[in-house]
Formats: structure tokens, sequence, C-alpha cells
């Protein structure tokens, strides 16, 4: 039977990705799980409909980066049938109980071999009795440390509850929403609950759905084709899980309640709370069905309406998480948000001069393609020996392509910078003289991520105070779900940060979105200025932009607290005066 084209590209990476983990808990060549992870990031990062193209031009797969006439089979096969046998034999094949141990971030295929082979570990459960009785310290490559940080992230629900990056979990959501927007008698669905609100992780998707139809509407749901399991089901409401294991509940309601659901739905809990504490001090009960003076329906068909019916403008989603929103909404002073739309460049790109997977004309034509006035290139310095970091006279070599390039365009600016490296001691990759010659310099942590936080803090703050460095990169160094942040005090830093005029970096990448939400708000209420980047490796990942802008607004940034909101002259203005 062959499948729709709506299979997700978020549902073939996942495939792909954990056939690699696979492969690598059997000790496969390293070339082969290289392979499978690198198609997984081309697939997932694509902008068109992989699956769409499985179907009605499957060669077209083959010239993918990184797919080939192999991996292009794989995917027409896990498009056609929704499974892959292979990924099930090699599950077969690996240690019993190291595929669950993968759950646990820092414990990659390496180690989860070691734990199911050498303790016999078959569980998080039985993990978690070998750290507390001391049995993984005493293996080889593991110790103290990584004992004790094994047991921390076993007492994160991050690891027991299953929490999907946003920006995943929209590859599924998405086109379930727009497929639902065809339901028989539909007005109109929407995505609610910690989605709408923009946190970077979510557990599950609320869907909701207007219509008189309430049964027409579930059963359009349950055809969905990429259910796996129906969950729950009735006339209004339903529950599915879909093929990548993401559950989603489906409500069905009425247009003249659909604002009131959606406000209920959206959240947070203490939100919500909060705003029907305020309509009971009016006389009103708020709730899902609607604004109601006594058993009259006085609201609820938009959502505004609700906020009005207490006094208070609207509130946007992503603000709504009980962090003095309403306070600030009685007070007229809510921010008015960074949008996308006020995007003039991206300060953080990647060419194949390092990691990058695109050329540096490839990744400047898409940055014009998006309607930006200018990118920064900056590649990384020799340190980060993975990523193939350049040295100062690959810098000068790319430096003498950038200028003959930027001589060609019109409109568009190319600035040259780099991510340099912040040894452990807060010295830098590339010395001063090499510094001076960049429009713009980025400094980041790869490494010595464990230092206690007073060194860590200490290293950041020399970094900082170096007089050509511009902008701290992913201050954290965190992966959402694989590695906890670096410790330090983000306070002092922020000081530093602001007194000497270097800009703070929200990470678009989703895996990273860092500064996160708190930080945001703290570096902006602490003095210092910020840029939103995607570290984009590829043309695909200038598409991030949208994730990291979603979380500068979770964190209550304004248009103005953004430097890359500016257009070039002023930009320019701003790193000559640093």
């Amino acid at each position: 039977m062959i499948a729709p084209s709506g299979t997700a590209n978020a549902e073939i990476a996942r495939i792909f990705r954990e056939v690699a983990d696979q492969l690598e808990l059997t000790r496969a060549n390293q070339f082969r799980i290289r392979a499978y992870r690198n198609a997984a990031r081309t697939v997932e990062e694509s902008g068109r409909s992989i699956a769409s193209l499985a179907l009605s031009a499957p060669k077209e797969l083959e010239e993918l980066p990184g797919v080939g006439a192999d991996l292009a089979r794989k995917i027409v096969q896990i498009v056609r049938t929704g499974s892959l046998p292979m990924l099930t034999t090699l599950e077969r094949r690996a240690p019993k109980g190291a595929t669950e141990l993968l759950r646990v971030p820092g414990i990659g295929p390496r180690k989860a071999r070691v734990l199911a082979q050498r303790l016999h570990v078959r569980s998080l459960g039985g993990l978690k009795r070998a750290a507390r009785t001391g049995r993984v310290h005493k293996l080889r490559g593991f110790g103290a440390k990584t004992e004790k940080r094994i047991l921390e992230e076993l007492a994160a629900p991050a690891v027991t509850e299953r929490r999907w990056l946003r920006a995943r979990a929209a590859q599924y959501g998405d086109p379930l929403a727009a497929y639902m927007r065809d339901a028989p008698g539909t007005t109109r669905a929407e995505l609610a609950g910690s989605f709408r609100r923009c946190r970077e992780t979510v557990g599950d998707l609320d869907l909701l759905v207007a219509s008189e139809d309430g049964p027409a509407v579930v059963q359009h749901f349950l055809a969905y084709p990429q259910v796996r399991r129906v969950t729950a089901h009735g006339t209004t409401r339903a529950a599915i899980q879909l093929t990548g294991g993401l559950n989603v509940d489906l409500r069905v309601l009425p247009p003249e309640s659909y604002g009131a659901a959606l406000h209920y739905f959206t959240g947070s809990k203490a939100h919500s709370i909060a705003i029907r504490t305020l309509g009971r001090a009016a006389g009103l009960k708020i709730s899902e069905y609607g604004v109601y003076r006594g058993t009259k329906r006085i609201a609820g068909r938009e959502e505004r309406e609700v906020f009005e019916a207490v006094g208070l403008p609207w509130i946007p989603p992503e603000l709504r998480e009980a962090r003095g929103e309403i306070d600030a909404a009685r007070a007229g002073t809510l921010p008015k948000l960074v949008e996308l739309r006020h995007i003039h460049g991206d300060l953080q790109v990647h060419t194949t001069d390092s990691d990058g997977r695109n050329t540096l004309e490839e990744m400047a034509e898409a940055a014009q393609e998006l309607g930006y006035e200018y990118i920064a290139v900056t590649d990384h310095t020799p340190t980060v020996r993975i990523a193939g970091g350049l040295d100062r006279s690959g810098f000068r070599r790319q430096m003498r392509r950038i200028d003959s390039l930027n001589a060609r365009l019109h409109g568009f600016t190319i600035l040259k910078g780099a991510e340099v490296d912040v040894h452990a001691d807060g010295t830098l990759d590339l010395n001063d003289a090499t510094l001076a010659k960049f429009d713009i310099v980025l400094v980041s942590l790869h490494s010595s991520l464990a230092l206690p936080p007073a060194r860590q803090t200490q290293r950041i703050i020399r970094a900082l105070r170096n007089p050509h460095v511009h902008l701290f990169a992913h201050p954290s160094a965190r992966l959402i779900n694989k590695r906890q942040p670096a410790r330090f005090d983000l306070d002092e830093v922020c000081r530093v940060a602001a007194s000497e005029g270097v800009l703070l970096e929200i990470n678009a990448q989703p895996e990273r979105l860092d500064l996160d939400d708190i930080g945001s708000r703290r570096a902006v209420e602490l003095g210092a200025s910020l840029t939103i980047d995607t570290d984009a490796h590829s043309v695909e990942e200038l598409r991030f932009m949208r994730w990291g802008v979603d979380q500068a607004r979770r964190g209550w940034v304004n248009r103005r607290d953004v430097v890359n909101t500016q257009p070039l002259d002023k930009l320019l203005a701003r790193l000559r005066a640093r």
C-alpha cells in the first residue's frame, strides 16, 4: 500500500537517526553511521516534502546532499510502507536494553553498549540502581563525575517524559493542522498548548477545531494517514499517536466558543487560573466554552474577548507563563515583541570552508532570497578540529573571496567574520592581529563545559573583554535533551557584555535556542543587546530564524533590543564602535 505524501520529513529523519544509533550500538563502520546521520539532517532540514519527491520523482532524491542511490531507495521504502525493515533487524542485534539508555543525555551508543553488556542494565530504572550503588563509576571510561551526572539526568522529567523539540513537532503538527482545516464544516483549526506558547520542547500537541459537526471532524481526524494508534475518540474529542510517536489530542468546539477554548487550552495553567480569578472578581465565569455572566454566554468567539472581559488587552501566547504579563497588560507596559519580518540579516553562518554544507556563494544567494540585507560568514577556528576550523591563512583566502563576491553583489553585503573558540583560560583561538581584520568576531564555548561556575564565569568575562570581540554566541553551549548547559553567573556575564558593548546571541538552532527565554529577558533587563542568528550550516538552516524569533518573544524581547533588526549602516556603526 502506498502511503500519501504527507509523511513528515521529520519522520524519515527519525528513522535514519535510529538506524545510525543502532549501527553504532553494533560497532558498524563509522562512515556508514555518518552517512545515515548526514542524510537524516539533510531530509529534516529540507524545505521540500521529501515524501512527495519520493513518490513523484524518486531519482531526484539521489541529488540531495549526502543521500545517493542506496539511501534514496530506503526513503522510498519508508514513504511507501511507513517503516524500514532494516531498522527492526538492527534493533534485534543490539545489546538488550541499550536502546532505552540512549534517552539519557550524555549516554551515546558506545556508553549504552558498555552499560548493557558489562552491567546488564536493561532499563532506566536499572541504570539508576547501578549508579546509586556505585557500579557505574567502576567501568573504564565512566568515572565518579559521569556517574553523578547520570543520576542528575535521570532525575530530570525530560528523560522519563519524552519531550519533543518544538521545531521537530512542527513537522508533524503543521501538516496535520492544515489537513484538519479541510474537514467538513470546519472554519478554524489551530495548535494550542505549549506549542502555541513557543516553548522549546513539547510533550504532545493540542489541536482545536471550530465546527458544528463534531462527529464528522473526528472521523476526518482519525482518517489522517499518519495515525499509528487511536487511543480515544468520541463525538467532539479524540486522541491519536502519530507514526513518529507524537501524541495529539483533538477537541471540536462550536465557533461561538472557539476563542475561549483557544485561550483555555493554550495555557499556561498558572496564566489561565489568574485570568479566571480576575473573571470571578468581576462576577464572571470563564471556561473553555465561553465567558458567562450567570447562565448567559457574553463572549468567547474570539480570544481577545476573554481578555476584554477582564479589562485587559490581548496578551501574546508566548508571554502567558504567569511571569508578570497580567500586571504588565494592566499597566499598559507589555513589550512590542520582535517579529520575523523585522530581521535584516543573519550574523552567524557557516560554509564549506569549515563544517558547512553549502558554499559561500550558495549561502549568500539563499540569504538574498529571504530578503536579507546582509549575512556574516563566521566559520570556525583551528581548535574546533571536528568542524575543520580555518587557520589565519585560510581566513585570509576566504576574505579575498568575500571581497570579490561583494564587488559583484547589489543591495546585499557579506560581512567577514569568524566563530572563535574560547580556550579554558579565556584566551582566544586567534591572535589580536588576526581578529582585527574581521568585520565581526563571535566567541563561543565548545569544550571545558564542566568547569566550576566561578572559573567558567572568569573564562567568559576574559574573552568578552578582548576589544576585538563583538558577539558571544550560544552562551551556555547547551544541546536540548542532549547536553546540559555550562554553568556560570549569567547576571555578571550580562553586565560585562553590556558595559563592553558585546552582543549576546539567541541561537535559533532548534537544539540550542540559547540564550533561553529567561536568559534573554534577564540580558535585556541588565542592559545587554541581543542578536538572533541561525548558526546555519546549510541554506535550509537559514529558515531556522523562525525558532530564534519565537524564543526571543518568550523572553519579552523588543525589536529595539535585537541588533540585526537594524539596516546595514546602523549595524556597521555599532560593530565599529566596539
